[in-house]
């Protein structure tokens, strides 16, 4: 039986927008190109949006596939599926047409919205079982999202969505070669939103620029959400290219912006930097993938007056799980901070002991900001969260002080420009070569990817492919951030006593030392 108080207790993220609403109706929230939404303009169109998929035929607890590049009605769209308890599923738009296949198949989708430039792999799933629609999001049939929202019509305001629903399905890279599906509730990312507000200083006075992909959780669920809520005002780039960024500070008087390390470097390096505007900026934000101190040491001079945040976790945790603070840094800049206000975090041997400060084991959490499986998916489920922890992957230690520093990983997973690739499915890739007779895929460090793919090939007896027909042949079938930089050909592989392959020694001969490591928000 439902208690009296269950709807005017009701909390999903719906619920949270409507209240920032409130606040704010007629502050401008968004900005895309030429047009600008208020916080009430916002939620209504999301409404709009929520009843046209509702007339479609969608119903809650529907799977919703998203493949696209950034624009406002891209952002839109998670609203509407977060106010009507259809579940987000969104999806790297740099993937091939398989790699698209396997998310829909294994989400089980029921629609599908892209934008027009990547019908291309969209052709790929088209008769996927369960699939009942795919349209675009401008333009689409029976769905176009933009007609929706850029309607007069008057939406439905009320729907039964609350805390314990579930709102996304995030896809995560994992040492299977698969990626793996987090399944995620309202009430988590709720508390990642509070942790991320208060570890983050957002405040309502901030001018954000949201350059980086929204399918990724690292923009979506650390940045654009929290300042979303909080009642910033925000502009939207489809990438962060140079020029485009520097003109949006510029414009927009832009006073926070988040970047993974890679484009750090790309600014720094523009010629166009020292006249853009950057001195403006109040907050800077960095993650997604180890900083270089060089970088970050240039970035702290370079802009002397701005506060510097690194954020640090996982797609499975929200993603926030620590953050290293603009007083925190100096003496500690290879540190990825504090725990965040809603996590507790251990550093643990293979018994779930916690480990001596200062000495190397896995990090594990706990928190509410927690996927609650990964989708069908239960003996993975079992094992990221044995002994009732979830186990992180990386290899870390704490100071004295609590600051947490992240040494290594457990998982093969390469960190390439701040994107996680399954090491597995790029030499899955490689051994449908005929002259491939054994191939070891290892992140090395890169100064521009921090780590670049790179794949240790030993040639069946007699073949002589070149290093560019290797790369050629798998381009056929990975998304481009997944195929190799280098292919560096080998007598034999190293191993242990049991066969298996010794990833780390490739890692020192060819790379000078280990590979960097994860140090951002993922």
């Amino acid at each position: 039986m439902t208690q009296p108080g269950a709807r005017a207790g009701r909390n999903g993220i719906g619920d949270a927008l409507r209240r920032t609403v409130a606040r704010y109706p007629d502050k401008t929230a968004l900005i895309w190109q030429d047009r600008a939404w208020t916080f009430a303009e916002m939620e209504t169109a999301a409404f709009r949006i929520a009843c046209h998929l509702r007339d479609a035929g969608l119903k809650k607890g529907d799977r919703v596939a998203a493949f696209a590049r950034n624009s406002d009605s891209y952002f839109l769209l998670w609203l509407a599926c977060c106010q009507s308890g259809l579940i987000h599923v969104p999806a790297n738009f740099g993937l091939t047409g398989p790699e698209l296949r396997y998310i829909v198949e294994q989400s089980g989708a029921r629609a599908l919205i892209h934008d027009a430039a990547l019908t291309g792999a969209v052709d790929d799933v088209r008769d996927v079982d369960g699939l009942e629609f795919i349209s675009r999001f401008d333009g689409g049939d029976p769905v176009d999202v933009l007609k929706a929202a850029l309607s007069d019509a008057e939406p439905e305001r009320e729907w039964d969505v609350d805390g314990d629903d579930f709102c996304q399905i995030l896809y995560t890279s994992g040492t299977t070669g698969k990626p793996k599906g987090g399944l995620m509730k309202h009430s988590a990312l709720l508390a990642e939103f509070m942790s991320c507000i208060y570890a983050l200083d957002i405040s309502a006075n901030d001018r954000c620029l949201w350059s980086l992909p929204l399918y990724h959780a690292g923009q979506l669920h650390t940045f654009t959400n929290p300042q979303m809520l909080a009642g910033c005002t925000s502009v939207i780039l489809e990438q962060p290219k140079p020029e485009a960024v520097f003109e949006a500070i510029e414009t927009h008087g832009i006073t926070s912006f988040f970047a993974p390390p890679t484009v750090w470097v790309s600014l720094l390096r523009h010629p166009g930097f020292d006249g853009a505007g950057m001195d403006r900026l109040e907050k800077i934000q960095y993650g997604a993938s180890i900083m270089p101190e060089p970088i970050l040491t240039e970035l702290r001079e370079r802009m002397p007056g701005v506060q510097v945040f690194n954020c640090y976790g996982q797609s499975e945790t929200g993603p926030l799980t620590t953050v290293l603070r603009p007083e925190d840094h100096d003496g500690r800049l290879t540190s990825c901070g504090r725990t965040v206000l809603n996590v507790e975090t251990r550093v643990v041997d293979a018994q779930m002991n916690d480990v001596p400060v200062g000495e190397t084991g896995e990090i594990v959490h706990r928190t509410p900001h927690l996927i609650t499986e990964y989708w069908n998916r239960p003996e993975a489920t079992a094992e990221a969260f044995e002994g009732g922890w979830f186990h992180s992957g990386d290899m870390g230690k704490f100071d004295e002080e609590g600051f947490l520093y992240v040494v290594d990983r457990l998982k093969d997973v390469i960190n390439t420009g701040g994107v996680l690739v399954a090491s597995r499915e790029v030499e899955d890739a490689l051994f449908t070569h005929p002259s491939v007779f054994e191939v070891a895929v290892v992140g090395l460090p890169d100064p521009k990817w921090l780590e670049a793919i790179a794949a240790v090939v030993v040639l069946r007896e007699g073949a002589a492919p070149t290093e560019a027909e290797l790369i050629a042949h798998s381009k056929a079938s990975l998304a481009h951030y997944k195929v190799p930089k280098r292919v560096i050909f080998a007598t034999e592989l190293p191993r242990n006593a049991s066969g298996k392959i010794l990833k780390r020694e490739l890692r020192v001969l060819y790379g000078g030392g280990e590979s960097a490591v994860s140090a951002g928000a993922a």
